[in-house]
Parts: structure tokens; C-alpha cells; sequence
């Protein structure tokens, strides 16, 4: 009885977009990442599309309860104005993670990507996912962790314009288009283009479920 009030208590405190039990529990699993400042549609439109055919896994440096933010062009600002959006709990923390347990990574952008890329685990666990090959997916300011990852070498990407420094002088190319791909690696520069983005990515993950993945075509950066 006790475990069963515990059980209720701790499900009744979770995000409302969590309430009750994960959905397809025996499929394999996408590693998204979160943090306080995540972007919202960054992060719940691959949570809820890819929740469709695999089991999504929050991860975040601790286990709790997570802010994300909306992004949103407003008259009279420069720059996007941040409003607080929803809540989402993280299952696991980054030091728990080990990329083998999991098919794919996902990396949503807000404002989170700004300190997230100083976790030594989440580091460890990118460039892991990298090393193996398997599908990642990038959105927006979601490319300053793979910056900092030091995988970008070499490659052709995509992002918001304001963070192509954060790519050029990490060795990338950037590409103004809405959704490019390298080899693993699928970017997406923001909210307008997500749906291309998860269609391309989704074909992806079955492709390296199934065998079928290839290494990325990247240039020399002393070429």
C-alpha cells in the first residue's frame, strides 16, 4: 500500500504530458535531451512523432522536473522573446546513460544547448553515438553540443544563422538550407522546418535498426 501511495504520488507530480506509463515500453529506444530552457516545439515534436514507432527517453544532468521555454518572434524585439512553456521530467540523468542501450540520439535547442555542452557526460554520450555510427538529430541551437563534442569536423550542416559561427570554427560547413544530412548526422535549422526534418530522420533509425547505415561523407578541414 505504501509503495502504491508513493507510486501515485510521484505520477501525480509528473508533467501532465507524462501521466501514466511510457508508451511502446518494448521498442527500441531514442535518447532525447533536455534541459531548463529547452525550446518547446524543439523538443516535444520529436517527442511526440518518434514516440509513435520507438520508446523515447528523456535525459537530462539530473533526474527532476525539467522548464521549457517558447521561442517567439514578437514586434519590437531583435531577438526572440522567451516565455515559460511547458514541464517535462527527465527518466534518466547523463551519467546513467550509455549510448549502446539506445538507437538514436536527439538534440532540441532553446536556450539549454548553452550549458549543456559543459556536461562531461552528455559529451561523453554524443561523441559515443558518433563513434557507433547511429542516427543523431540536431535542431536549431541543439548544434553548440555537438560543437563542443568536437564531431562537426569535416561535416556540411545546418542551424539559425546566428549560431553558424559556433560550426564554421569548429570545422563544419554550413549550408543554408532548411534540413541537411551527413552521413549520421541530420540538422534541421528551426521550427518551421521540423516536419522534413523528423521524415527524413525516422527512415534513419530503421535503416540502422535494420543494418543499412553507411559512413559519413566528410571532407578534410586542412583541405
Amino acid at each position: 500500500m505504501i509503495q502504491a501511495n508513493h507510486e501515485r504520488a510521484r505520477d501525480d507530480s509528473r508533467s501532465s504530458l507524462q501521466r501514466g506509463e511510457p508508451p511502446n515500453p518494448d521498442r527500441p529506444k531514442v535518447l532525447l535531451v533536455v534541459g531548463d530552457g529547452a525550446e518547446v516545439m524543439d523538443t516535444l515534436y520529436p517527442f511526440f512523432r518518434l514516440g509513435e514507432n520507438y520508446r523515447v527517453v528523456v535525459a537530462a544532468p539530473q533526474r527532476r522536473r525539467y522548464h521549457l521555454v517558447i521561442h517567439e518572434l514578437a514586434e519590437g524585439w531583435d531577438i526572440t522573446q522567451e516565455r515559460a512553456g511547458y514541464h517535462l521530467e527527465s527518466e534518466v540523468a547523463f551519467k546513467e546513460v550509455a549510448a549502446e542501450d539506445y538507437v538514436a540520439l536527439v538534440l532540441p535547442g532553446g536556450r539549454a544547448p548553452e550549458y549543456l555542452r559543459y556536461d562531461a557526460d552528455l559529451m561523453r554520450i554524443t561523441r559515443d553515438f558518433f563513434a557507433a555510427q547511429k542516427p543523431v538529430a540536431s535542431i536549431c541551437h541543439g548544434i553548440e553540443i555537438l560543437a563542443t563534442a568536437d564531431v562537426l569536423r569535416g561535416r556540411k550542416v545546418t542551424t539559425i544563422p546566428k549560431c553558424r559561427f559556433d560550426v564554421t570554427v569548429c570545422g563544419a560547413e554550413y549550408v543554408e538550407d532548411p534540413v541537411v544530412r551527413c552521413g549520421n548526422l541530420i540538422c534541421a535549422r528551426g521550427k518551421k522546418d521540423m516536419s522534413p526534418w523528423m521524415q527524413q530522420f525516422v527512415p534513419m533509425i530503421e535503416d540502422c535498426l535494420s543494418g543499412r547505415t553507411t559512413a559519413p561523407k566528410v571532407r578534410d578541414s586542412a583541405s
